[in-house]
């Protein structure tokens, strides 16, 4: 692997003092995570503080690590090593002469960070650099970019957020040159006022916009006034993307593809783009617009992008789908495990009740985290979505869909259980060949369990 980092090159990004003369080819603060020649960065939470696992990092093959106090092995000793690391961000920034994409949104910005990732990637295989797993916080983005090689030619960050403030002092170490807010939300609806607060929040990402940097903004969201207000004193263009008459960048038709996905004719400002997407839903399509959009500002290749979009598979946690075999046949388990909010929620469920099925549609839902006073509504408002994709059977996991299993009445076969364990036990017993199960919930709940469990006999 080529050096990603010499000792001197991180002792210069972060004004630290180099003992040992050293290279790495990745940087990481998990010691669980060390590979050989990785820097392991020795960072102090509140929990714990990364000094205790330098000789569980350097067994594991550190060839280096960034730390605060002394240490035999190689090391650059700096006075705190958690401000070291965004000194080491702003370093691989700035060497770099790559097109840089931030994405931000309440629901829909990891998917859309992977689809832009592969819609660039096709035209330019192995010269890209994206966020991992959803590294979006103050700690998981500066990682991102310290692992960025010099020789990266596009780039694609994803950045979040649970109070306001914390994105721009994100996209100012990002500095994009396409900035894309997906959607908005009541997500971490416990921390803000409202809804319109989350948007300005939201919004922060346009200001560390790159001069002449373009902010694509969700055309049928009822905040895009407010996000295109705050994103007109950053970007030298602002346009807007979705399925709304009027959107710089619109699905003019779509029709459901035999893949399961949608077959879209998509209008740009300068082109038009007839391509299939293989993700299902409407949403999927409202994010491809926005793909499209950037791969367009960024100077990519919209023909290898649509390319890109019909390949994609569906992202663990987030759509992945899985042939379950049982006696007599198979059933179809729809993995939507990571994250949960009240409008992926009912973007997600719009979208089972689409998917073609000869048995029951089985759906494991579990509690939406983070949504303050307005939890039990939240909540309780998911019986309409599930009584319009015909759910058959509802298993609701964890005390905060008590609203919701009161809401749902005796219409629909119902279970409500505390945890992932029991979940799986009742989806396991009462699913069939030509069933499709979904499984949805707020990360912390667990329901990776409840797939782990049932995808035992996947194809």
């Amino acid at each position: 692997m080529s050096v990603l980092w010499t000792s001197e090159e991180i002792a210069t990004a972060t004004g630290g003092t180099a003992q040992g003369d050293f290279s790495v080819t990745g940087v990481t603060f998990d010691s669980r995570e060390v590979e050989a020649g990785d820097l392991f960065v020795a960072m102090r939470g509140e929990a714990t503080d990364g000094h205790r696992f330098l000789d569980k990092a350097y067994a594991a093959g550190a060839a280096g690590a960034l730390v605060s106090e002394e240490t035999a092995q190689p090391h650059v000793r700096v006075d705190d090593p958690n401000a070291a690391l965004d000194l080491l961000a702003q370093a691989s920034r700035a060497r770099v002469s790559a097109k840089i994409a931030g994405v931000t949104g309440s629901v829909g910005k990891t998917g859309t960070k992977e689809a832009l990732f592969l819609a660039l990637d096709r035209a330019m295989p192995g010269r890209g650099h994206r966020s991992v797993k959803s590294y979006n916080n103050h700690t998981g983005v500066p990682l991102s970019l310290a692992r960025m090689s010099r020789e990266t030619r596009f780039g694609i960050f994803e950045m979040g957020m649970s109070a306001a403030g914390e994105l721009a002092a994100l996209t100012r170490l990002v500095r994009p040159h396409v900035a894309i807010v997906t959607a908005i939300a009541p997500a971490h609806r416990a921390w803000f006022d409202s809804d319109e607060a989350i948007a300005d929040a939201k919004g922060e990402i346009f200001e560390g916009l790159e001069e002449g940097g373009t902010a694509l903004v969700p055309f049928d969201s009822p905040h895009r006034d407010r996000l295109l207000a705050a994103a007109r004193p950053h970007a030298a263009q602002v346009l807007t993307f979705g399925l709304g008459d009027g959107a710089d960048i619109r699905a003019r038709d779509h029709v459901p593809a035999s893949n399961g996905g949608s077959l879209v004719t998509a209008v740009l400002p300068t082109a038009e783009l007839t391509f299939t997407i293989s993700q299902p839903g409407e949403h999927w399509i409202g994010n491809a617009m926005a793909v499209l959009g950037a791969v367009e500002a960024m100077g990519g290749d919209l023909a290898a992008a649509g390319l890109a979009l019909a390949d994609m598979a569906g992202l663990k946690g987030r759509g992945e789908r899985h042939r379950i075999m049982l006696p007599g046949g198979e059933a179809l388990l729809i993995d939507e495990s990571y994250n949960a909010n009240p409008a992926s929620m009912a973007a997600t469920l719009k979208s089972f009740g689409a998917t073609g099925v000869s048995g029951k549609r089985i759906a494991v839902l579990g509690a939406m985290k983070e949504l303050g006073e307005g939890s039990d509504a939240y909540h309780a408002a998911l019986a309409a979505p599930i009584a319009a994709a015909c759910v058959d059977r509802v298993i609701l996991v964890g005390e905060e869909m008590a609203p919701l299993a009161s809401a749902l009445g005796p219409t629909i076969k119902m279970t409500h259980v505390a945890g992932a364990a029991e979940a799986a036990q009742e989806a396991r017993s009462a699913m069939a060949p030509g069933d499709a199960i979904l499984v949805k919930g707020s990360n912390s709940v667990g329901l990776s369990a409840v797939v782990e469990a049932l995808a035992g006999g996947k194809d």
